[in-house]
C-alpha cells in the first residue's frame, strides 16, 4: 500500500511539473507571445512574454492594456518579459496582440473575459432537509430512554 502512494505522489509530482507551462496561452497563429494569465478580466495586470527576439527590448501594443508594455531581456533565457494592466473600460473579447522585435513582428491575441460571477450558487444556500437519522428519535424528546443526561465522565475524558 506504501509503494502505491509513493506511485501515486511521484505521478502527481510529475504531472504538475510538466503541465505548469500550460498556465500560458500562446497565440494560435504560432507567433510566441504569451500572456498570463490566459483570460484576464478588466483591470488585471497581465505578464507578456515572447521568446525568440534578437533584440533586448522591444514593445507590445494592443487595444486591451491600458498603454503600451515595454518588454525586457529576462535573466539570460532570450525571453522578453513586461506587464501590464488590461483596460477597466474593455469590453469581453479578442484583442490582437503586436510585437515588433527587430525586423520580426510577432503577433497573439489576448481573450478578455467579462468579469461578472455565475448567478448561481455553486453550493447551497439553505439548510437541505434530511431528517435527523439515527438520532430523530432522541432529538424529539428531551430525555428519550437512550439519551444520556450527564456530560462524559472522567473515563472519556482520559
Amino acid at each position: 500500500m506504501g509503494s502505491l502512494k509513493v506511485t501515486l505522489c511521484a505521478g502527481a509530482a510529475l504531472a504538475t511539473a510538466l503541465c505548469a507551462p500550460a498556465a500560458y496561452t500562446y497565440a494560435a497563429d504560432g507567433g510566441g507571445v504569451s500572456v498570463s494569465p490566459s483570460s484576464p478580466a478588466p483591470g488585471t495586470d497581465v505578464t507578456l512574454r515572447v521568446p525568440d527576439c534578437t533584440e533586448k527590448t522591444a514593445v507590445a501594443v494592443s487595444a486591451a492594456f491600458e498603454s503600451d508594455v515595454r518588454l525586457s531581456l529576462a535573466a539570460g533565457d532570450g525571453v522578453l518579459v513586461g506587464s501590464s494592466q488590461v483596460r477597466t473600460s474593455v469590453r469581453a473579447g479578442a484583442y490582437a496582440v503586436q510585437v515588433k522585435c527587430g525586423d520580426q513582428a510577432h503577433k497573439g491575441t489576448i481573450t478578455v473575459h467579462d468579469g461578472r460571477r455565475p448567478s448561481t450558487h455553486a453550493s447551497p444556500v439553505a439548510p437541505v432537509d434530511a431528517g435527523g437519522g439515527g438520532t430523530a428519535e432522541l432529538a424529539a424528546s428531551d430525555a428519550g430512554a437512550g439519551a444520556r443526561v450527564d456530560p462524559p465522565g472522567t473515563a472519556h475524558t482520559v
